[in-house]
């Protein structure tokens, strides 16, 4: 039975998920919910009332490190570094990025300019860590793909289209920062793990928002 992949169009967190199964070839269904009008199934098999949830025959999983991971596990070839020592940096590293997508959440939603403002220095604060951290090119441990970059594709995609739409630029004297996001939007996992309308559909929900950010268009 294919694995069922529980959805939100928006979620980086479900994004992750799409792009190991599109890296792995594992064929999968895909179901959309609205999280402000959750189903009833939906609530009855996801503790905490987020996405992802994979669903595999009668067993669901749920929180994206966990599923990712036990995607990597279940089918070879490793995305993981072999070294347990710079395995386990990448975890962190991932880790790292999640926090970034909240942060990146909070200049999204920030009503007024200097809660705006303080969130954007906090977010490049955080982004000039991660290029002190990359190690090489194309990708975030050199030549192979990883986690990694699974984690942070979602982070750098949401970035180009806040500069996009909103002329912000938190990759700006960051080079291997930009050039990682360069390559990783040009990757045929990355561009089909979010759907067609994406951009709109990102831009539309920082409107709605009505945050600080929505003045700058």
């Amino acid at each position: 039975m294919k694995p069922e992949l529980i959805s939100f169009k928006l979620c980086p967190f479900v994004q992750r998920s799409v792009i190991i199964l599109l890296e792995k070839g594992i064929d999968f269904d895909i179901t959309y919910i609205d999280l402000k009008n959750p189903p009833d199934w939906f609530l009855d098999i996801s503790p905490f009332g987020k996405v992802p949830v994979l669903r595999c025959g009668d067993t669901v999983l749920f929180e994206s490190a966990v599923i990712n991971e036990f995607l990597d596990e279940t089918h070879p070839p490793s995305l993981h570094p072999s070294d347990p020592m710079k395995r386990a940096l990448n975890r962190a590293c991932i880790e790292f990025g999640s926090n970034l997508n909240m942060d990146i959440h909070g200049i999204i939603t920030a009503k007024e300019e200097s809660e705006f403002n303080a969130k954007c220095d906090k977010v490049v604060g955080e982004l000039r860590r991660v290029e002190s951290k990359i190690s090489g090119v194309p990708f975030y441990n050199g030549e192979n793909f990883s986690l990694v970059d699974v984690a942070y594709a979602p982070v750098l995609m949401r970035l180009q289209l806040l500069k996009e739409f909103y002329h912000l630029d938190l990759l700006d004297n960051l080079p291997k920062m930009q050039a990682w996001a360069s390559v990783l939007s040009q990757r045929d996992s990355v561009q089909r793990s979010v759907v067609p309308e994406f951009p709109q559909l990102f831009k539309d929900s920082i409107s709605a928002g009505k945050g600080f950010i929505s003045s700058k268009e």
